[in-house]
């Protein structure tokens, strides 16, 4: 009989999942979407008001943009540094709040 030791099956690992990783996070979500998505839009909004008064306030949709981009491009960063395969919604959320936050408490 047959040592199911043996078996090629019991030797090879499982297949990994279609997206390489489980999480209860969509794959390919813009920015944008992973803020929605988190509930974080509000917050974001509150940095990015603060900044503007920081810097003169609004004055023109282009210091606007000069506002918001370098925000934007700083929380995909930190995102990028802190996101790990699996991670939950809440998690993501976390990195996100924290972020906003300690960028705030630096303008304040």
């Amino acid at each position: 009989m047959p040592d199911p030791a043996d078996n090629d099956q019991n030797t090879r690992p499982p297949p990994d999942p279609d997206d390489g990783f489980r999480t209860e996070l969509p794959v390919n979500l813009t920015l944008e979407n992973l803020i929605d998505l988190t509930g974080e839009m509000e917050h974001l909004n509150e940095l990015v008001m603060l900044s503007l008064e920081k810097s003169g306030g609004f004055t023109c949709n282009e210091a606007y943009f000069s506002c918001v981009q370098p925000t934007l491009d700083l929380l995909e960063v930190e995102i990028r540094i802190r996101y790990q395969p699996g991670m939950s919604r809440n998690e993501m959320k976390l990195i996100i709040q924290d972020w906003i936050d300690g960028e705030i408490r630096e303008l304040q």
